[in-house]
């Protein structure tokens, strides 16, 4: 797609990734991120589903159905964390956020076309050296946890 930069996030650290990418957004750059399933989060595996977990819990009880609403899907996992470190409020952050586009794996719209995706090296999980999970996996426990009436 011409104008859109498209990065591929394999094996790129989630937070990393994320401040480069919300850096340039606000510069007015428009993104396609492929491949979001593949991108890690550094740190014990149990811990961080449980959190993910826990996150899942927060809710209103006096009515449920106002959220918050917690993305389960791992290119909804990705774009929140994006959207973590824009203005979201302001509407400089918001007009930015619109020119984010998240995929899982390659989307129909670039298949068969020849593009060149772009990694981040500051992002790359070379650079951990202590555990990682992928955003699919966690993407995976999660969807099917239920919380406890």
């Amino acid at each position: 797609m011409q104008g859109y930069t498209i990065i591929d996030a394999t094996n790129l650290i989630l937070g990393r990734m994320a401040s480069v990418v919300a850096k340039r957004l606000l510069l007015g750059e428009k993104i396609i991120i492929i491949n979001a399933e593949k991108a890690v989060v550094s740190g014990d595996r149990k811990h961080i589903i449980n959190e993910y977990k826990r996150r899942l819990r927060i809710r209103t009880l006096t009515n449920p159905r106002k959220g918050p609403f917690h993305p389960r899907k791992p290119d909804r996992i990705v774009r929140r964390t994006i959207r973590g470190m824009l203005p979201w409020k302001k509407p400089r952050g918001r007009k930015a956020f619109h020119n984010l586009q998240v995929y899982i794996g390659v989307p129909d719209i670039l298949k068969g076309k020849d593009f060149k995706a772009e990694t981040i090296k500051e992002a790359d999980y070379t650079r951990l050296k202590e555990k990682y999970i992928y955003v699919g996996e966690i993407s995976a426990q999660i969807s099917n946890f239920k919380m406890k009436s």
